[in-house]
């Protein structure tokens, strides 16, 4: 998360449109809807209406849309066809699942089409088309509101795309007539960026970083597993976990009260129980877990089902480090480890 001076110089960089921060940082204007490169030539907006974001794949979760003037996902010099086509492509069928075949269709090699992407903006087409479709979701997330908005589409080439988008990760939200289950999703800002989480009226389901890779399959596997629709909204777990981690974040709390649910099978809920035994400040490796399971040969399962959680912090993965001393992995990114970890020490 951005200082407020890093904010400030990212700002007046704008308001001067200094190229030497082009492909430095990213604006998102909440106003409009877009995000911008810092020598966008439009009229520039109020400090209060702008978000900074050191890639574009963070703009794009973050439900912001390209600026049509400014194209920041073309390079500075040189917008190749390619990557025009692309981008256009998406913007007239946002909730689209993309597949090779599709970029076949354009004529385009795939591999060409995920080199480009990569080596320009950090992500690969797929990547980039996966978080436009889900910073479409997680707009209406963040938006609180309870019902699908057909006015939420204005300002899309696809008047259906933002409904489309949401359902299809989120499933068909069920009418006040049908006798559906229904679980609540909300959007939780934290100082290691936005969290997104799922609960039903008793416990929560999911909590997780809005960037992390391979969200919208864990929201998908979620809804079909419980045959629900997800909607916007709160449940009492929800207020419950968003006030612990306000209280985790300042360092007031080293253990968590919401009460969950696990969706796994047995070997996974005892691994997860095992890491919430883990104390607060403490690690562990996969090797001392195995062991600690009674299973010294289990070492590779109980890897698999740690990045299987669906519930960061609160089931701390993150406290789960090489043999060696070295961090490892981590599905929220190692930054985000790394902080943790100095947090849960400090306290």
């Amino acid at each position: 998360m951005l200082t407020e001076l890093k904010s400030r110089e990212y700002y007046q960089a704008l308001l001067e449109k200094k190229s030497e921060y082009e492909g430095v940082f990213y604006v998102g204007v909440k106003t409009t809807g877009v995000f911008c490169r810092p020598t966008c030539p439009a009229r520039k907006p109020k400090f209060e209406n702008c978000t900074f974001f050191l890639n574009a794949e963070q703009a794009l979760l973050a439900s912001f849309r390209p600026c049509k003037r400014c194209k920041p996902l073309s390079h500075p010099n040189h917008e190749t066809g390619l990557v025009r086509t692309l981008v256009d492509a998406v913007e007239k069928e946002p909730e689209k699942r993309w597949t090779n075949q599709d970029l076949q269709e354009f004529s385009i090699d795939p591999s060409t089409a995920r080199r480009q992407f990569k080596k320009r903006f950090g992500m690969t087409f797929v990547e980039y088309a996966r978080a436009r479709r889900m910073g479409l979701a997680m707009k209406h997330i963040r938006s609180g509101k309870p019902v699908i908005d057909a006015q939420l589409s204005s300002g899309y080439e696809s008047s259906s795309g933002f409904r489309d988008a949401f359902s299809r990760i989120m499933g068909d939200v069920p009418t006040q007539s049908e006798d559906h289950r229904v679980l609540k999703a909300s959007w939780i800002d934290t100082p290691l960026g936005p969290m997104v989480a799922i609960a039903n009226e008793e416990a929560l389901l999911l909590l997780e970083f809005v960037d992390r890779r391979g969200l919208e399959r864990e929201v998908e596997r979620l809804r079909e597993n419980r045959e629900a629709a997800i909607i916007p909204g709160e449940s009492e777990p929800i207020r419950m976990i968003k006030r612990e981690l306000e209280l985790y974040f300042v360092g007031k709390l080293t253990t968590f009260q919401t009460p969950v649910q696990f969706l796994g099978t047995p070997f996974q809920k005892s691994v997860w129980h095992q890491l919430q035994a883990i104390p607060s400040g403490e690690t562990r490796s996969y090797t001392d877990m195995a062991r600690k399971m009674g299973n010294p040969q289990a070492v590779r399962a109980v890897g698999r089902a740690n990045g299987m959680n669906q519930l960061a912090i609160i089931v701390p993965c993150h406290r789960i480090i090489q043999s060696d001393g070295s961090l490892g992995g981590y599905g929220g990114g190692i930054a985000r480890k790394e902080w943790l970890l100095a947090h849960e020490k400090r306290i």
